[in-house]
């Protein structure tokens, strides 16, 4: 009786594993991991270079009469100072290379897709603005000439630009990495002045002005040859901005004259001629915080 218990213990064992080998495994819950979304919340500090043009329309000629007692013209036979006429170009030169850096915050409302807000501030090199105001031509009696050692200036004219900056709001609309965006706000800038050596010019190399444009920006991702960060961070952008920088400049006289060193002023009243360009740029950026 014992020796039959025991085997059917024994039996009953081996029936309990194999019924539970032959049960379904209990599977680990699968692990989800989530999908980042890009997004331009961020800090962002780039360069960027392109092309100015001027977008003035003050360039019209300034002709100024003198008369014989002004010293500038003499006749053919060198016996005596006559009367003439002299004009400038009061062309602006406009254009040229520009090139800087940038700094900004940007914050995206939705991640993805949304409204993007920020701001940004930029210092730019130029290289435009040194061929200003040059003397046109001179008329005067068949076979009169200009006295010689005679300088011939026109410190109405615009002054020249070394740099400029903004200071801009931007606003916009994301399509995951693609940013439009429009920006506007504070312009400053400063060059040489107008002064030319003159005692009746004032000189204010320094102006204040505003701006305002838009662009398009783009997320590189991470396997664009372009990315050489191998980040998601590198952003593109081409942008056009409108600058307006106001002169204060006044002056005394729109016109004057140094025949061997001696001043001469037509009395003309002075006259504000702001500077105003369109720069087009291509930049690149590379943001901080990117998901």
């Amino acid at each position: 009786m014992k020796k039959l218990l025991t085997s059917f213990a024994a039996f009953t064992a081996l029936t309990a594993a194999a019924t539970a080998a032959d049960l379904p495994r209990r599977a680990a819950p699968p692990i989800f991991t989530p999908v980042p979304v890009f997004t331009w919340t961020g800090f962002y500090a780039g360069f960027n270079a392109g092309y100015g043009f001027d977008a003035s329309n003050n360039g019209a000629p300034t002709v100024v009469n003198l008369p014989a007692a002004s010293g500038l013209f003499r006749n053919a036979a060198n016996t005596a100072f006559v009367p003439g006429q002299v004009a400038f170009s009061n062309g602006s030169s406009n254009d040229g290379f520009v090139g800087g850096g940038q700094i900004g915050y940007n914050y995206q409302f939705t991640p993805g897709s949304g409204l993007v807000v920020g701001i940004e501030a930029d210092a730019q090199y130029v290289d435009f603005g040194r061929n200003r105001n040059r003397f046109a031509f001179a008329t005067l009696p068949a076979g009169g000439f200009v006295t010689p050692g005679s300088l011939v200036f026109n410190p109405n004219g615009q002054a020249s630009l070394d740099f400029f900056g903004t200071v801009r709001g931007r606003i916009g609309y994301a399509f995951d990495r693609v940013l439009f965006y429009g920006t506007g706000g504070f312009a400053y800038g400063a060059g040489g002045g107008r002064q030319f050596g003159l005692p009746n010019g004032s000189r204010d190399d320094f102006r204040t002005g505003w701006t305002a444009g838009g662009g398009v920006e783009y997320a590189l991702p991470t396997d664009s040859f372009l990315n050489f960060f191998r980040s998601s961070a590198v952003t593109l952008k081409v942008e056009g901005l409108y600058v307006n920088l106001e002169n204060n400049n006044r002056l005394n006289g729109a016109f004057a004259v140094l025949p061997n060193g001696n001043v001469l002023n037509t009395g003309l009243l002075g006259r504000r001629q702001d500077t105003e360009f369109a720069v087009v740029r291509a930049g690149l950026n590379y943001k901080f915080g990117t998901y």
